[in-house]
Formats: C-alpha cells, sequence, structure tokens
C-alpha cells in the first residue's frame, strides 16, 4: 500500500491497476479470520499487518512467535506476479523455539521453519516460494532415522536488517546473512553471508560486493 497519497492520487492508482483494489477488498473482507487465526496460534495482532490471503500458522504452544509492525503476507497466488504456489507457512516446531521477525518485513509464500531459532530482522524481503529453515528435519543417519525419525540436527538461522532474498531460495540451518546483502533467485544458501554482497548460486557464494 502506498501512504500519504492524495484521494485523487488513490482513484487514479485503482483505476490503472483494478487488481490491486480487488486484492485490497479480498484482504478486508478476510482481516477478521486473520485476527482469529492469529489469536487462536497465540499471536497477537500487530500494527499495520498486511494479509493477502491466510498463511499458515503452527505455533508449538512451548514457542515463542514475535512478528513485528508493518508485516505484509502473500499467500494468494494473484497477490504477486511470480504467483505463490501456497500460503505462507509460519512454523515453530519444538519447544523453546523462537521464531523472530522484525519491522517492515514482506513475505511472498513459501516458508518459514523454526524448530531452534529463526530471526529474521526489519526492511527484509523475502521472494516467492522462498524457504527459511534451522533444521535438517530428519536425521541424516539411516540408523538413527529408522529409530529416532524426527532427531534431526538443527542450528539457528540469522538474517539481519534490510537482507533482499530473491524468489525460489533456499536458506538452511545454521546461516548468518549480513546487513544489506542480496540473495540472488534461485540460491541455495548454506553458509555464512557477509553483510553488504550479492551472492548467489547451489550452493551461493558471493558475487560482488554491493
Amino acid at each position: 500500500m502506498i501512504e500519504n497519497i492524495s484521494p485523487a492520487e488513490a482513484a487514479r492508482i485503482a483505476l490503472a491497476t483494478p487488481w490491486k483494489l480487488r486484492l485490497e477488498i479480498a484482504r478486508l473482507a478476510l482481516l477478521p479470520l486473520a485476527r482469529l487465526q492469529c489469536a487462536l496460534a497465540g499471536v497477537a495482532w500487530g500494527k499495520g499487518w498486511l494479509f493477502y490471503g491466510l498463511p499458515i500458522l503452527q505455533r508449538h504452544r512451548a514457542s515463542t512467535m514475535h512478528f513485528g509492525a508493518h508485516l505484509t503476507l502473500r499467500s494468494l497466488a494473484a497477490s504477486n506476479p511470480l504467483a505463490p504456489n501456497h500460503p505462507v507457512v509460519l512454523t515453530t516446531r519444538e519447544a523453546g523455539a523462537a521464531l523472530t521477525i522484525g519491522e517492515y518485513v514482506g513475505i511472498t509464500g513459501g516458508a518459514v521453519v523454526c524448530a531452534q531459532r529463526v530471526s529474521i530482522g526489519s526492511h527484509v524481503m523475502i521472494g516467492a516460494n522462498s524457504i527459511i529453515c534451522d533444521t535438517d528435519f530428519h536425521p541424516l543417519d539411516a540408523a538413527v532415522r529408522r529409530e529416532r525419525p524426527l532427531d534431526a540436527a538443527t542450528a539457528p538461522v540469522i538474517i539481519e536488517d534490510d537482507v533482499f532474498i530473491g524468489m525460489g531460495c533456499l536458506i538452511l540451518k545454521g546461516v548468518t546473512i549480513g546487513r544489506g546483502s542480496v540473495i540472488g533467485a534461485g540460491s541455495v544458501v548454506t553458509r555464512d553471508v557477509p553483510a553488504g554482497v550479492i551472492a548467489a548460486g547451489s550452493p551461493a557464494r558471493v558475487i560482488r560486493a554491493l
């Protein structure tokens, strides 16, 4: 949404981009359900939140979720030209897990999965259908998998302020992405990325400084 514009300018934008007007109507219609969904998950509704479609919120009752002001979640295919292929998924899987998202963060589709700790700073943009997870989900050793299929390795993921993650990225456990860095579309991030760089590829490597 664009703030501090005149009614005439708002009307001009609505006429030029009618799909945006339809999205705003759909967002407002779903607002009561979105607020109820958050309440049932034990997440307090925040200032300036915009939910385009209902996300999937899965909070372990012994974990914490904290989301800052002006969070935008785009779960509808029509809410972004890159067409999220499923709703935004935000989940804490284990007791003691902590998922923290700062202010002015936008997420389109994809998922953030937290078994231990995922920290996303402020003014972070997460492109369509990207996934961030701090867990392997299952043990790598086959014998352990048979006995304890959910006993996976975990390590915190930290994404600092002003990071831009392109569409279709995978951010794996134990990774820190430094402030202001950009992750190229389709990248698989398996190790730390310093601040102020562009990183891309599978596995991602630093391409150049910003």
